[in-house]
């Protein structure tokens, strides 16, 4: 879940790679002939109900209609969506504040800006078979939890599972090489999984699987941290602020309508899908939809806003507990100048 980034310079072939594959703005053709800004926008994993928004603003021509030629693509193998964003190759990325920290803490920075939180609050939690004792992170204790060995994912789940009065030490540490950890916990009564309930809880109960869960923010308000987020290339920022006032806008265009309209967005997302990813599991995306439709603006004043006491927050704790390489300051890497008014 936490990758260490390091900045990487991507070349020229690559970014056409990506648009010969990506998805690109064929909505309303208001001003056919005004020239349009070309907007690159770098996926954080293939297509699904944290991108919805995007899709339906190709799709409704809202980009369009702000003069914006968007091409959403995904990210390249030998990297991920922030490198592509800082290095230019991309103007717009998807990432999450936590996997953000390794960049923002560097001693050289990566030039990206948080610009708009996609989710208001932090879906994920841990996943485990109804009945076996893990509702609570204290049940975890004796129990098996799969790993992807991370040292903030581990450190996460200490403070939870200790906090709650379980012992940690005692918790079995396996590698996660699942791919669906809802028949996973159903096999296997004591493993215990990381995932973000819009994917990972409505898979199990689109296949009527009885889990428990709980999530990291109910046991511990440090951690109702953003993830996903939409990101912007700082020099594209100084450079055209305008344009990434209306590309921002465009997008809340799409995701308040994905929150009013789930099931039409759901089918918006499955047929703008050109990867295959969701082949076969139209069930599962159009009940994520109706679920996560909600937590797009939750109980905030508007989409994308990012309350600095949670961001600041959550950063002070990887720092308090070691985690980082440099403090990251106060207000540092993000911004909500450019949300619709």
């Amino acid at each position: 879940m936490i990758k260490k980034i390091t900045a990487v310079l991507l070349s020229a072939a690559m970014l056409f790679a990506f648009a010969a594959c990506g998805n690109t703005d064929t909505g309303n053709n208001n001003g056919a002939d005004a020239p349009k800004t070309d907007i690159t926008v770098c996926l954080d994993w293939t297509p699904n109900t944290n991108h919805t928004g995007l899709y339906v603003a190709l799709e409704k021509g809202y980009y369009d209609e702000a003069g914006l030629n968007v091409t959403i693509v995904q990210p390249p193998q030998d990297s991920g969506s922030v490198q592509v964003c800082a290095s230019g190759q991309a103007q717009f990325a998807i990432e999450a504040q936590d996997t953000l920290a390794a960049s923002f803490a560097s001693d050289t920075p990566l030039g990206i800006t948080a610009v708009a939180a996609i989710l208001q609050h932090n879906t994920s939690g841990i996943i485990s078979k109804a009945g076996n004792g893990m509702d609570r992170p204290a049940g975890l204790t004796g129990k098996t939890y799969l790993t992807w060995d991370s040292p903030t994912e581990q450190a996460m789940l200490e403070n939870v599972v200790n906090g709650d009065g379980g012992d940690w030490s005692k918790v079995n540490l396996e590698p996660n090489l699942v791919t669906d950890e809802a028949q996973d916990v159903n096999i296997n009564p004591d493993h215990a999984i990381w995932v973000f309930y819009g994917w990972g809880g409505i898979n199990a109960e689109v296949n009527n699987i009885d889990i428990d869960y709980f999530y990291f923010k109910d046991i511990n308000p440090i951690f109702d941290y953003y993830t996903p987020l939409l990101l912007a290339n700082n020099d594209f920022i100084n450079s055209d602020p305008d344009t990434v006032k209306a590309f921002v806008a465009a997008t809340s265009k799409g995701y308040n309508y994905a929150a009013e309209n789930p099931e039409e967005a759901a089918n918006i997302l499955i047929e703008s899908d050109d990867t295959g990813a969701l082949t076969g599991s139209e069930t599962l995306v159009t009940e994520s939809q109706k679920w996560i439709s909600e937590q797009y603006i939750a109980d905030a004043d508007k989409w994308g806003y990012i309350d600095a006491a949670r961001w600041n927050g959550f950063y002070a704790w990887l720092w308090e507990n070691k985690l980082i390489e440099n403090e990251i300051g106060t207000d540092f890497g993000f911004t909500n100048e450019f949300l619709p008014a």
